[in-house]
C-alpha cells in the first residue's frame, strides 16, 4: 500500500497525521505544500482536497482528507501501536479529549482565521490576544482530563490519539508566546510525547519545506 502525505510545515493537522504514521511504523511518501504561497488553492490540490486544506492522504492514490478521519483509519487499517484504547468509554473520552483540539482551539486560529483577522485590520498583538485565548480555554478544560487520565502521555501510559493532537497545539501556543504555566499535566504530557522518538521525527524541523 502506497501512502503519500500532503503536508506543510508549521500547519497543526497535517503534523498530527505525520506523528500518527511515524507511531504505526509506516513508510510514506510526504509532498510539502506551501500554504504561504498558496498551493493548496491550485487546481491539481483541490482536485484532491476541495476544501483546499491540508492534510491529504492518497492511500494507492485514493485521496483521504480532515486528520481525525485519517488517524482513525489508520487506526482501524493497522491496528499495532493502537491510537484508541480497547474500552468504548475510554474510546470515548479520549475522541472528546482530542475534539477539543481539533473542533475548538484549532480551527479558531490556523492560517486562513489569521488571514481574515488581518483583512478586517485586526492588528498583530490583538490577533495573538484572539490566539491565545482560545487555546487558553480548551487547555482549561483538557488540563483536568489529562490529569485525571495521564500516566506519562495525554491518556494512559502510550502515545496514542490524544498526542497525535496535542503535541502540534502545543507546538502552535509556543509559536505564539501562549503561557502554558497554568497546565502544568498538560505541559509534562507534551514534553513526554515530544520525546517519543516517532514523535520528535514529525516536527516541523524535519519537514522538507514549507
Amino acid at each position: 500500500m502506497k501512502l503519500v502525505l500532503h503536508s506543510a510545515k508549521r500547519a497543526s493537522a497535517p503534523y498530527r497525521v505525520r506523528i500518527g504514521l511515524n507511531l504505526k511504523g509506516l513508510a510514506f511518501e510526504l509532498r510539502p505544500v506551501d500554504l504561504v504561497a498558496n498551493a493548496h488553492q491550485g487546481e491539481a490540490y483541490r482536485a484532491l482536497n476541495a476544501q483546499a486544506l491540508v492534510p491529504t492522504l492518497e492511500v494507492d492514490g485514493r485521496p483521504l482528507t480532515q486528520s481525525l478521519a485519517i488517524l482513525e483509519w489508520l487506526d482501524e487499517t493497522y491496528p499495532a501501536h493502537p491510537l484508541l484504547p480497547t474500552d468504548a468509554f475510554d474510546r470515548a473520552t479520549v475522541r472528546a479529549m482530542a475534539e477539543i483540539i481539533a473542533c475548538d482551539i484549532h480551527p479558531l486560529n490556523n492560517l486562513r482565521i489569521l488571514r481574515q483577522l488581518t483583512a478586517l485590520e485586526i492588528d498583530e498583538p490583538a490577533r495573538n490576544a484572539w490566539v491565545a485565548r482560545w487555546i487558553q480555554d480548551g487547555f482549561s478544560a483538557l488540563e483536568p482530563m489529562i490529569a485525571r487520565h495521564g500516566q506519562g502521555y495525554a491518556f494512559g501510559d502510550a502515545p496514542g490519539l490524544v498526542d497525535c493532537l496535542l503535541v502540534p497545539q502545543v507546538f502552535n501556543a509556543n509559536r505564539f508566546n501562549v503561557d502554558l504555566s497554568p497546565f502544568p499535566a498538560l505541559e509534562a504530557a507534551a514534553a513526554h510525547a515530544r520525546a517519543h522518538p516517532a514523535i520528535a521525527a514529525a516536527h516541523p524541523d524535519h519537514h522538507p519545506e514549507r
